[in-house]
């Protein structure tokens, strides 16, 4: 055909036609001129010509350049023909689409491809997480065995052409549906899509090339990671096949709890105990810090559940400098009993507040052993 006939008109749709109109139309011409099913001499190039419109008005960036250009806006700028439909394949996927036939991966097999990613739990003290560490682990994953190389063959063997696909990674069988003969294309099951087969196995990895090996790596722990971080070691996951790169290796921080000390993003919170004197009269009281011991006051007259802060004690900030502070929350410690002449100071401090207390007996031994077991 010296001019090309319009594409809508190949496909018999109107130009306002839906993606599903054209859709169909497309496939009643594909099967109707299919040279495997149409023996007459313009099939062939009817097929073409088909395939060719529907390549261009079922991509919609294709279609809006067709409908403001015509065939000139599917040429280059030197005024070659910017689509290339020798190596069309829409016809496979429309029938891989709609009858489950299509190309095999067996090509793609052999492409390079990425490794697997690998993940790691790792435990921590609080002060590691909290300050940072360089901590040394081992990850067990696959290497190309070092007797065949990777191969998968014995030493002074070598893989052979597999017999059931001559090679190509896959096997062709032609199928009798009611649209015609149609060509099945499948992965080869004997070599699994790689084109080869080892007759002599390598007596290390067994013929599957690779073999585990555990692998030291040091872990870079920043300051002020929590638990549940999540730290990337590109590169350091499976090796890729087939040339591919390796994928990751993923570390999952899991910290843990301190015996007084809690974490609040990037604060810390301690909780301490004083005694009624110490909170009516005030005092100076050590505390830990993640940096040591300080000297807190406690102002006169201080309410049991009062929190004071330490600034810059608390956890480092992972992107930006500087700390979160430690909160010190004091709480009144009762005691639970005492000698006569503190009862007897306790009871002239009541009078002098104005309320004489009636003292109640505290609990003996069988009152504990009671409540021990619900009695």
């Amino acid at each position: 055909m010296n001019e090309k006939r319009d594409y809508y008109e190949v496909l018999g749709v109107q130009r306002n036609a839906s993606a599903e109109e054209i859709k169909r139309a497309y496939r009643k011409l594909a099967m109707q001129y299919h040279p495997d099913r149409n023996r007459e001499e313009d099939a062939s190039a009817k097929f073409k010509e088909v395939n060719e419109a529907y390549e261009v008005l079922h991509d919609g960036e294709k279609r809006q350049m067709y409908d403001r250009y015509g065939h000139a806006g599917m040429r280059g700028p030197g005024g070659g023909n910017a689509q290339d439909f020798s190596n069309f394949t829409g016809f496979s996927d429309i029938f891989e689409e709609f009858f489950g036939f299509g190309r095999s991966n067996a090509t793609n097999r052999r492409a390079p491809r990425r490794g697997a990613d690998l993940r790691y739990m790792l435990t921590l003290e609080f002060e590691e997480a909290i300050f940072g560490s360089d901590k040394e682990i081992e990850v067990a994953h696959s290497d190309n065995c070092p007797v065949c190389q990777g191969s998968g063959a014995e030493p002074g063997t070598s893989p052979k052409r597999c017999p059931q696909c001559n090679g190509t990674g896959e096997v062709r069988r032609m199928q009798q549906t009611i649209l015609g003969s149609l060509v099945n294309v499948s992965t080869c099951d004997r070599c699994n899509g790689e084109g080869e087969i080892v007759a002599t196995p390598c007596h290390e990895c067994r013929g599957y090339k690779r073999v585990q090996r555990e692998h030291k790596l040091t872990v870079q722990i920043p300051a002020g990671v929590d638990d549940g971080t999540q730290i990337r070691l590109a590169g350091q996951g499976e090796p890729g096949a087939n040339g591919g790169p390796a994928g990751n290796l993923y570390v999952q921080l899991k910290v843990k709890e301190h015996k007084f000390f809690r974490r609040q993003d990037n604060d810390i919170l301690l909780d301490v105990s004083i005694n009624i004197a110490q909170a009516a009269l005030g005092d100076e009281i050590s505390v830990p810090t993640l940096d040591g011991d300080v000297t807190l006051k406690i102002p006169a007259g201080t309410q049991t559940g009062r929190t004071f802060p330490l600034p810059d004690k608390g956890v480092p900030f992972l992107r930006r400098q500087g700390r979160g502070d430690e909160l010190v929350t004091v709480h009144l410690m009762t005691p639970e009993s005492l000698t006569e002449d503190q009862r007897k100071l306790l009871k002239q401090l009541a009078k002098t507040l104005g309320k004489e207390v009636i003292e109640q007996p505290g609990k003996g031994i069988f009152d504990k052993v009671k409540d021990a077991f619900g009695m």
